[in-house]
């Protein structure tokens, strides 16, 4: 048997199987009691954001200034004016009641909205002692008392207090549900694939172990690079995604290989040099993929790319050490506790459904090859429109909650209310005469302009010198009006008042998205650049060949363009969002495009790699293209069925989330992995191998000093008996 780096370190962990998997446990165990111990830090407000929102943010942070939640309550009268008797009531009642709980401060001036069928009434949370109840209940039944009071009028409340409440809930429940769903979930497909609950268990145990010490690692390194609150989900996301797919591809060659007849130890090496050949490299070039996160300049990004590198790597080296380790203890008995399903057995002479897919693919390469590649570009076609931003409250909650509606019906009688623009003031005296003027002037020019509106808050916090101002943006808060309005405010408004008195930033909403969007427009052509020269690089080494390196990056180029064309119909345009029970947002979550790039390039050069060092391992035994082409996508198609039947599977998940943008997410990768498992592996990998025939193998004279890595198997000494075992319930071959 050819060594190599993998068949090196399986044979070792099969020699010491109790030191490996001993080992293995005690390095979770430390990981997580070390994450435990330290603890994760989380991103302060102005980590989250770029250039000017992020710099006010940094100021008011810096100064340790409170951000009490600010909080507003909505009557809208219907027939009555806003100075009816029955407004008057119900506004009375609304602060006579709020201010009795003793929870509230700063109770503001009432407004009244343009058409005089609206009043708000605004006002501070105090913020609760340590170990005190939460104030928002009382407050919000102080508002329900008022309601029922004043029947007539209809209110709602919304603010920082009650959109924190929704999110801790709606997350909480979701995040729960999806962490129990997706590994049961994961292991009812396993169980189907193989049929026995052993050889199942084990893809999902080295999974969640894997994701379990890489959450422990994270909190340690969180210390130095702050991560968001979410990462640890899109790290499970991950860890389960890549820990089940490298395991199963092992563990399914390892089968293979008893299938055959091989002893334990000859299939046990023959797994370790092929499949977990392919593992290192497939885990190599994810990792490589997430890294490209680095270049965005963006906290958030660098915060995915240590938590996905790390969960990949520690998944990675699972496989390939402590899962021989474990097939060599079970031996035989990995099929024990085998389920009673009724199986499918492949007829004599016949493939299944991917070989009958591929015989006219194969028959008619050129034909198949533009079906497929017209059938993506056609899907992709949408993405051509896409627009990215900070998506608003009503965007991102289900349109029937009760605080969207309120949201809506607020920004609707009072725009731009709901998330105006902040300018943060700081200055040497923040009380000085001529800042005072300053400051006055800023908010009569913006009530001037007919693009800014009433009501605009001050706030001074004189021992720290700095003002806060809030100031409402005309039309949605997210649509061309106000991003005409909050330029007039950044280039006219601002630098013509406050700015020549101190420094004044301006953040809010909208402000904080047209910043993160500027990042990642400067950002997204380097990270693109990096993420696919880099993987062009690799493949180049491992299979020799740059005509397999480039169409690697092409293929996976339509896949990703395609799953970018679904995700704008779906979420952009609302095309058949009843389906994931959603409306049309009118744009993508900022940060979704760059990080569904990556993880999707990472993942679609998973399964390259494994497919194509199975043709790769044919045509180097001797086999010409075309058949190298069927026995390697015939060889791999079972297992490359399961993993993307998990990964759908699993990603869906994340698309029955309530928050939008984790139904972006998990839809636009579950989308994606479809059509690379579909499309991209069935029609349009085979159809280009086969157009290229003997130039997928060419390597011009001027690289030959590459390495030379063999993917031929040398089936070594292991004796061949018939000892077949039953076929896996996914057969499709």
């Amino acid at each position: 048997m050819k060594r190599n780096f993998a068949a090196t370190l399986g044979g070792w962990s099969a020699r010491h199987r109790l030191t490996a998997i001993f080992g293995w446990l005690l390095f979770v165990v430390l990981a997580s009691v070390l994450g435990g111990a330290t603890g994760q830090i989380t991103m302060e407000d102005h980590e989250q954001g770029v250039g000017q929102s992020a710099r006010a943010e940094q100021i008011v942070t810096e100064a340790g200034i409170e951000d009490p939640d600010q909080e507003t309550v909505l009557l809208s009268g219907g027939a009555h004016a806003a100075g009816s008797p029955e407004m008057r009531r119900a506004v009375a009642a609304v602060r006579a009641n709020v201010q009795a709980t003793g929870k509230v401060t700063e109770l503001r001036p009432d407004a009244v909205s343009k058409d005089g069928r609206h009043v708000i009434v605004q006002f501070t949370v105090k913020e609760a002692a340590d170990g005190a109840p939460d104030p928002l209940p009382a407050i919000k039944d102080a508002v329900a008392k008022a309601e029922r009071d004043n029947p007539s009028v209809e209110m709602g409340q919304f603010g920082g207090a009650t959109a924190d409440a929704w999110f801790d809930e709606a997350l909480g429940s979701d995040f729960k549900r999806a962490e129990m769903t997706a590994l049961p979930l994961a292991l009812g497909i396993l169980l189907v694939a193989f049929g026995a609950l052993v050889a199942a268990v084990l893809p999902v145990m080295l999974a969640f172990t894997a994701f379990l010490a890489a959450g422990g690692l994270l909190a340690v390194t969180s210390h130095a690079l702050h991560v968001d609150e979410t990462t640890n989900s899109v790290m499970l996301l991950m860890g389960l995604a890549v820990g089940v797919d490298y395991c199963l591809f092992y563990l399914q060659r390892e089968r293979e290989e008893r299938r055959k007849g091989r002893d334990r130890e000859t299939a046990l090496a023959i797994a370790a040099a092929t499949s977990g050949r392919s593992i290192l490299v497939s885990g190599l070039t994810v990792m490589v993929a997430m890294s490209g996160m680095f270049v965005s300049g963006l906290l958030l990004f660098k915060g995915f790319a240590v938590a996905t590198i790390l969960v990949v790597l520690i998944a990675m080296l699972g496989s390939v050490t402590v899962l021989p380790a474990l097939l060599s203890l079970l031996g035989d008995k990995v099929e024990f506790a085998r389920i009673p399903l009724r199986r499918r057995r492949s007829a004599p002479g016949r493939a299944g459904v991917v070989g009958t897919l591929l015989k006219p693919v194969l028959a008619r390469p050129g034909i198949a090859a533009l079906l497929a590649a017209g059938l993506l570009l056609a899907l992709a076609a949408p993405a051509l429109g896409m627009k990215t931003e900070q998506l608003r409250i009503d965007q991102q909650i289900p349109p029937g909650e009760e605080i969207a509606q309120t949201y809506t019906r607020l920004n609707e009688a009072f725009p731009g209310n709901p998330a105006p623009a902040v300018v943060v003031v700081q200055a040497r005296d923040i009380n000085a005469p001529e800042v005072k003027a300053a400051i006055d002037d800023l908010k009569r020019r913006a009530v001037a302009s007919d693009e800014l509106n009433e009501p605009v808050e001050v706030t001074v916090h004189g021992e720290k010198n700095i003002a806060e101002i809030e100031i409402p943006l005309a039309g949605t808060g997210s649509d061309a009006t106000s991003e005409h309005a909050l330029e007039t405010l950044r280039d006219e408004i601002v630098p013509q008042t406050v700015g020549k008195v101190g420094e004044a930033p301006v953040t809010g909403q909208l402000a904080w998205s047209t910043d993160y969007n500027a990042q990642l427009k400067t950002s997204i052509v380097p990270v693109f650049l990096f993420v696919m020269g880099i993987t062009f690089l690799l493949m180049l080494v491992f299979f020799r060949s740059p005509l397999i390196a480039a169409s690697a990056i092409v293929l996976n180029l339509l896949s990703v363009g395609a799953a970018y064309g679904v995700m704008v119909a779906v979420f952009q345009h609302g095309w058949g969002d009843s389906l994931v029970g959603t409306t049309g947002a009118g744009a993508l979550e900022s940060w979704i495009p760059l990080f569904v790039f990556v993880v999707l390039f990472g993942l679609s050069m998973d399964y390259h790699v494994f497919v194509v060092s199975r043709i790769r391992e044919a045509h180097d035994r001797g086999l010409d293209t075309r058949r190298a082409v069927r026995e390697g996508i015939l060889a791999t198609a079972g297992p490359v069925t399961s993993a993307a039947v998990i990964m759908i599977a699993t990603f869906g998940i994340f698309g029955t989330l309530s928050m939008q943008d984790f139904k972006q997410l998990g839809v636009g990768l579950a989308v994606a992995v479809l059509i690379d498992a579909t499309i991209v592996r069935v029609v349009l990998l085979p159809a280009v191998m086969t157009l290229l025939g003997r130039s997928n193998w060419y390597l011009p004279r001027w690289l030959e000093w590459l390495p030379r890595i063999s993917h031929a198997e040398d089936t070594g000494p292991g004796p061949i008996q018939p000892a077949p075992a039953p076929e896996p319930l996914i057969p499709l071959r």
